[in-house]
């Protein structure tokens, strides 16, 4: 099911690959039947901002049908659309510490950067996180990823002081993580 976002009115501004002005999407969200796009999104992400991902395209490639449905279980995956072209992805899942909720794979068509998929993303995630009765949503963030980061400060999440080092061994980046207070549930 698609929720409709705002419109978003931009002028000459235009995705570039299907010639025509960006102006409203909507977001989705994804189901276990859904394992193909989550796959081909996910690739292109690590294709598109590969410094941005603990993980590599080419580990994801190796993973198979049951990899990919298992990551749709126990966890809300959305994606953003616009028309028939797919411009962003964000999951949240329950987090090691207990209350807290985790925003991983965050991910938005670069000629969209910038016009509100990312927040509505976000906010679809702190939307889930807040109805499963989670206290705290945290997410990291790459270092020298300003515009994600900026993006977070805007909507609640501050950093944390913690930093770690991205991904599998041999990585040599390092995250930084943000975390936002969810609003306490009326019981």
């Amino acid at each position: 099911m698609f929720v409709n976002s705002p419109a978003i009115k931009l002028l000459d501004n235009h995705d570039p690959r299907q010639g025509r002005q960006l102006s409203s999407f909507a977001i989705r969200t994804l189901t276990g039947q859904d394992w193909r796009l989550l796959r081909d999104l996910r690739l292109r992400a690590l294709h598109d901002a590969p410094a941005a991902f603990g993980s590599s395209a080419a580990d994801a490639e190796r993973l198979s049908e049951e990899d990919w449905r298992r990551r749709l279980e126990g966890s809300a995956v959305f994606m953003a659309r616009s028309g028939e072209l797919d411009v962003g992805l964000v999951a949240g899942i329950p987090a090691e510490s207990p209350g807290e909720a985790e925003l991983i794979s965050m991910w938005v068509d670069s000629a969209w950067r910038g016009h509100g998929v990312g927040a509505a993303l976000v906010d679809h995630v702190v939307h889930w996180a807040a109805e499963m009765r989670f206290a705290r949503l945290r997410l990291w963030v790459a270092v020298g990823n300003g515009p994600a980061e900026r993006l977070y400060a805007r909507l609640g999440f501050v950093r944390t002081g913690e930093v770690q080092p991205m991904g599998k061994a041999g990585f040599d980046r390092v995250e930084f993580a943000m975390l936002r207070e969810l609003a306490k549930p009326v019981r």
